[in-house]
């Protein structure tokens, strides 16, 4: 039966396959008593797995159907131990101990949980006066300051475990929380901020008491930039334990009895969106709280089919994000801006609208944006048209089909146009501004080409003003650049794109400049780099590429896209397929285009360009990029980012700069969040710097296991056979470092995967996988997979070790050397894997390869010490002879190899097979049995 099977794996140490026995029977099980037995075994396999919440769940499942059942009561005793519910723990041992008196283990619980709830409750005492101690020196405005700041670093330290926030909490320490809050002290709010963090994180209950909106919101308007931050991040922590408290049944860590969270959730919404358009709140924190809907409000995955919180807020408050998105500082009055905000706007709306499902739910979003539009563009003033034009603007940076239907609406291009000739200054850059959004949208470009390029041209000409003249000729760039890569089709005249890109890296170099305007450059650069003769001049004016680093470090995230763009050019990590030599000759006599690539982007010029790049400090610049908090880190921008540290780590030598500059810790985020495509290359440059680096100097502390997931995600059949190569390797490093690594790498689910990449036609990944496999068996519970009856693993070690390959054959070989000294049992299993077991072995002792040599005698003399009967089959053979000879040693390095050769023949001494001629040195076979 599948709960025999399942016990048999139990014991074999295979929990996972165990774990899966026992689901499969309650799925096919329809009595009580026998699901009760199925729940009490699953419970044991989720005891040591350490998933505590699991094994209490199927412990008490167990007991409702049996309450005696005392094995299930032990175990959920065990697992409420764990989880810190030591009261309920004592009930349940206490029960145990009176249906079985004489039982030592139940006997050693009891005393055990004893001991933790007297250290609780003396714990508990201490911590409430320490508490009270810590609130009265905040509270007191006469107390030292030195005395405040350690107060309020001990309440934050002091929230973060679970004891200590539950006595904040019934001291009333959210209400003196709050009156901290209202200190105007940025370092007591600070502290109050992250004390609420500690008190909320995955604890519904408290969030719900907690809330205060209004005051959290008048917070995060705050001017000082931390304080909106921490802020910030209060309520991100507050909404995750909300968004949780939807998915489970069991809403908080105290299981208390709590109103709907997705009420709460749209209270809180509710504050967020009123907060965008009120003049009361500061620039950074209406960006925090734009932030924060991006965040929160889409759903993670498009499996999730409720995306309801998304339809709410478009319902509620759409029209507060167009207000924002329409306000233009310089023209109308509205709510304070930063230079990003317009960016983020651009953020929400379209991740807004790729959360909708239908076209009934787009259209209706469509109609909400043109009505915003029409209603502003159809008021009276010039004003309220130019509100409407910075919203079709920002639709076009976003979900770009809006943007279209808002810019085809009647009268609209057309006042872009006639703007674009205004005297009036700020007038002129909104106009020019959305002429350039719309240049860059296939349906109006050959619009604009038409209309547009002629107004462009004399704008960058005569105008006297370079804020717009940078803006001109980023549109001329748009325009021009419609051709990419491909060489042949250059949309300018000769050198004129040089000539282009001259002036933007002036203008990026002129300090007199607003940063608004040198980004505009950057972005000019971004189109006019498809160009190799442009990556060259750039890369040589080192001037200008440390002004565009310096713009990508400071305050403006806008300019984040247009310095990946311009990066993932001059690195030429973009995709290209090359066609088949063929299919180009079939284009030529066919008259078809055929693109070219630009004699420039030839490998020697590019990695000339990347060490340019390298000296230039493009690494703390990527490091900086990555940091930000910002929507305008798309994941398009951090795929770009991803893909420019993928070109900087190819070369092995430039691995250790890029780690130095931090490179290392800023790949691991961009593994594991943005596009696939852009994940899987920071999973590569990851697996590149492993290779070659010493992981534990290049992902020091903790950070070495963060590196594990994204080597594991390159282990699929959608990835390149290199980078399933790298990835092996990587991993076969980790596994090498430490036991703790190798529990990750198997939690990791990696083990089926490097064993399916052990049969892999590629010689190079066959061999790199069984390397890997060879670190691995260093762990007990890799090792149990060889001893566990009915499979071939054993089998496909002892062949591959007489392969030809010889590095498949030293790292087959030095499994089997492995295998055989930890679980000797599998000795005995090798001479049933094949009938060329012996071959196999006499070739690798007499193998050229010291190396080969060395597994072959440490794999003989496991065998040799597992049991007399192989000791005989081997001394019976050539193996004595060869054996003989490899003791007397010969060259240094062989050192290893003759004591080991010489241990073998020790043993067959003892077993009484050979005897020893000591006259001459040498083992000679015993004449008796």
């Amino acid at each position: 039966s599948r709960r025999c099977r399942g016990e048999t794996l139990f014991k074999s140490g295979d929990l996972q396959g165990a774990l899966c026995r026992y689901t499969q029977a309650l799925k096919l099980s329809d009595s009580p008593s026998e699901r009760g037995v199925l729940y009490r075994n699953r419970a044991a396999c989720h005891l040591k797995l350490e998933d505590y919440t699991k094994a209490e769940a199927d412990a008490s499942k167990a007991l409702d159907a049996d309450p005696s059942d005392v094995k299930a009561r032990f175990r959920r005793a065990q697992a409420l131990q764990k989880l810190g519910k030591l009261d309920q723990a004592f009930l349940d041992t206490q029960r145990c101990a009176q249906l079985e008196p004489k039982n030592k283990a139940f006997q050693e619980l009891l005393r055990q949980l004893g001991t933790q709830i007297q250290q609780k409750v003396v714990q508990l005492s201490s911590t409430d006066a320490r508490v009270q101690q810590m609130f009265t020196l905040l509270l007191d405005p006469s107390s030292q300051p030195s005395d405040r700041q350690k107060a309020a670093q001990n309440l934050v330290v002091l929230s973060r475990e679970e004891a200590g926030a539950e006595q904040i909490f019934c001291n009333d320490g959210v209400k003196l929380l709050h009156k901290l809050l209202e200190s105007k002290q940025e370092e007591v709010m600070l502290s109050a901020l992250r004390t609420l963090v500690g008190l909320c994180t995955g604890h519904q209950s408290r969030v719900s008491t907690i809330l205060g909106m209004e005051r959290l919101c008048a917070v995060m308007g705050s001017e000082v930039e931390a304080v909106p931050l921490a802020a910030c991040h209060l309520l991100e922590v507050m909404f995750e334990a909300l968004t949780e408290g939807m998915k489970k049944d069991v809403r908080c860590k105290d299981a208390a009895i709590l109103p709907e969270p997705s009420r709460e959730l749209r209270a809180m919404l509710r504050h967020l969106l009123d907060m965008l358009p009120a003049p009361t709140v500061s620039g950074p924190g209406r960006d925090s709280a734009i932030n924060l809907l991006v965040k929160q409000v889409p759903r993670k995955s498009l499996r999730d089919p409720d995306n309801s919180l998304t339809l709410w807020v478009i319902d509620q408050g759409l029209k507060k994000i167009l207000e924002v998105a329409g306000t233009i500082p310089e023209i109308s009055r509205g709510p304070p801006l930063t230079d990003n905000t317009h960016m983020s706007c651009s953020v929400l709306l379209s991740k807004l609208y790729d959360d909708l499902k239908g076209d009934g739910e787009r259209e209706n979003f469509n109609h909400l944006c043109e009505e915003y539009v029409k209603h502003q563009f159809d008021s009276s003033g010039m004003e309220n048209k130019l509100r409407a034009i910075q919203t079709v603007s920002v639709l076009l940076q976003g979900p770009s089909d809006v943007g279209n239907r808002t810019l085809e609406m009647s009268g609209v291009m057309d006042t872009i146009i006639s703007q674009c000739a205004s005297k009036d200054l700020a007038h002129q850059q909104v106009a020019v501004e959305a002429l350039i959004h719309a240049a860059g949208k296939a349906k109006r470009a050959s619009f604009i080409t038409a209309n547009g390029v002629a107004l462009l041209k004399d704008l960058y000409k005569k105008s006297e003003n370079d804020g717009i003249r940078v803006r001109a000729l980023v549109g001329l760039c748009k325009l021009g650049s419609a051709g990419g890569t491909d060489f042949s089709m250059k949309q300018f005249a000769e050198g004129s794109t040089l000539k282009l890109a001259k002036q933007c890296q002036k203008w990026l170099c002129n300090d007199s400049l607003p940063a608004t305007s040198r980004r505009w450059a950057v972005e000019g650069l971004a189109y006019l780099t498809f160009d190799a003769d442009v990556k060259e001049e750039l890369v040589e004016d080192k001037q200008a590429l440390q002004a565009m680093f310096q713009l990508a470090k400071a305050e403006d995230k806008t300019v984040l896209f247009a310095v990946g763009s311009t990066l993932v050019n001059c690195t030429n990590s973009y995709d290209v397929e090359k066609p088949e030599p063929q299919m180009v000759e079939l284009a030529k006599y066919a008259k078809q285009h055929v693109p070219e690539e630009h004699p420039k982007d030839a490998l020697p010029f590019v990695e000339k360009r990347l060490a340019k790049l390298l000296e230039a400090g493009v690494v703390s610049a990527l490091v900086c990029m990555v940091k930000q908090e910002s929507p305008a880190l798309t994941e398009a921008c951090r795929e770009c980012i991803s893909r420019v540290f993928l070109a900087l780590v190819e070369r092995q030598e430039d691995r250790g700069t890029v780690v130095a500059q931090g490179g290392g810790k800023a790949l691991i985020p961009l593994a594991s969040e943005g596009t696939d495509v852009g994940k899987t290359k920071a999973a590569q440059a990851l697996a590149k710097i492993a290779i070659t680096s010493n992981p534990e100097i290049a992902f020091p502390g903790e950070r070495v296991y963060e590196v594990v997931r994204p080597l594991v995600s390159l282990l699929r059949l959608e990835c390149t056979l290199l980078q399933n190569f790298e990835a092996l390797m990587a991993l076969t490093n980790l596994a090498g470092i430490s036991e703790r690594l190798r529990q990750k790498i198997i939690k990791e689910k990696a083990v089926p995967k490097v064993e399916g990449y052990m049969f892999e036609e590629h010689e190079l990944v066959r061999a790199a996988a069984t390397e890997c496999m060879c670190n691995l068996v260093l762990s007990t519970e890799v090792q149990k997979l060889f001893v566990a009856p009915g499979n071939d693993r054993l089998k496909l070690l002892v062949l591959y070790s007489g392969e030809d390959d010889e590095r498949l054959r030293k790292a087959a070989a030095g499994t089997l050397a492995m295998l055989t000294s930890e679980q000797p049992e599998l000795c005995a299993r090798i001479p049933g894997t094949t009938r060329h077991w012996l071959e196999i072995l006499q070739a690798l002792l007499l193998s050229e390869s010291v190396d080969l040599q060395l597994r072959g005698t440490v794999i003989t003399l496991n065998l040799m010490q597992a049991e007399r009967t192989l000791a005989q089959q081997l001394m019976e053979s050539e193996a004595l002879e060869i054996l003989s000879v490899l003791a007397k040693g010969g060259a240094p390095e062989q050192a290893s190899v003759a004591r080991t050769a010489k241990q073998c023949l020790d043993v067959a001494v003892e077993y009484g097979l050979i005897k020893n001629n000591n006259s001459e040195g040498d083992k000679g076979l015993a004449t008796g049995p």
